[in-house]
């Protein structure tokens, strides 16, 4: 999930990432999946937009909703989450992810660093092996977290990627960087993704990891490219709520639905609590394909929902995100 900016956090707007998703153990599971406060919720707001797509757009629908609901403006692909991260910066930014990549029969699935316990010394050493090529590009490349790496230079110039939420535990083929317009920027990451994976194959960080059977560290993932707009969003920034994103991406759709449960007993009770207080309030779910918005209270909305949907329209909601 993006890191969201530094502007006050709104309370009233709740936005709930990985609210659905598209696996069919999934929408069988929203079937039974009992929401009280959710359903009452609903029962005070009405539909104001929703951002569609598809399950293969580089941006999921809740990266794309944050963007719009702080102001922040970015084609599919190049919503440049890295460059907002650091605004003093000028120009092309993109974050780097290390990752595991694995080899299959016949794809190529991508293991994320929040799965490899990726320690601060082991992101340095490749760093630093690394840097040299990054520098020989005219880029700068310093470490954000251990997993994550924040670059700038005018080699990302026109660079679409999909997000690494996008692409964790799934198959990379469909969403390799496709810049139609600035072939060159595609050609020139996926020639430093190669290198890199030559170099970290033998960097004593992965014979370590080896060792101790640890999966190695073994390419990166470039996303959040793009260069900051003038004028940085000022808007708040919606509560988003990150619980659904651990569980969704791991495919438990179990403890997803123990983790609704929870955000249904505490941040969405609460947002329910103000709206029947008469605050305004917003609620935006998001899944894989699509991101909807509400707005309320409404008045009037709530006995029509107990008389002509009731609690079990909660789940037709869900599946169509």
């Amino acid at each position: 999930m993006p890191t969201p900016p530094s502007s006050p956090e709104s309370a009233l707007h709740l936005l709930v990432p990985f609210a659905a998703a598209s696996d069919p153990a999934c929408q069988e599971r929203m079937t039974g999946l009992a929401l009280p406060n959710l359903g009452s919720l609903m029962g005070l707001l009405q539909a104001s937009e929703t951002l569609a797509g598809d399950d293969y757009s580089f941006n999921t629908p809740h990266e794309r909703a944050l963007a719009r609901a702080i102001g922040l403006e970015g084609d599919d692909g190049s919503l440049p989450w890295a460059a907002l991260a650091h605004p003093d910066i000028p120009g092309p930014q993109a974050w780097f992810h290390l990752c595991h990549f694995q080899v299959g029969m016949d794809q190529v699935q991508l293991v994320p660093a929040d799965q490899l316990d990726i320690q601060p010394d082991e992101s340095a050493a490749l760093l630093q092996a690394i840097e040299p090529l990054c520098r020989e590009d005219g880029l700068t490349l310093t470490m954000d977290s251990p997993g994550r790496w924040h670059v700038h230079g005018p080699a990302l110039a026109g660079l679409r990627c999909a997000s690494l939420e996008r692409v964790a535990g799934r198959s990379v083929d469909g969403w390799m960087a496709t810049s139609p317009t600035h072939p060159e920027a595609e050609r020139w990451l996926r020639r430093l993704q190669n290198e890199a994976q030559m170099l970290f194959y033998t960097h004593p960080v992965n014979d370590a990891r080896e060792a101790r059977r640890s999966l190695t560290i073994n390419g990166f993932w470039a996303d959040g490219t793009g260069t900051l707009p003038p004028g940085a969003p000022h808007q708040a920034t919606p509560q988003v709520v990150n619980q659904l994103r651990e569980p969704a991406l791991n495919a438990d759709w179990s403890t997803w639905a123990s983790a609704w449960t929870n955000l249904d007993a505490g941040p969405v009770a609460q947002l329910l609590d103000a709206a029947r207080s008469g605050h305004p309030v917003t609620l935006t779910l998001c899944g894989e394909r699509h991101a909807r918005t509400w707005h309320g209270p409404v008045a009037g909305l709530s006995g029509l929902w107990r008389r002509l949907r009731g609690p079990s329209a909660i789940a037709p909601i869900l599946k169509s995100l």
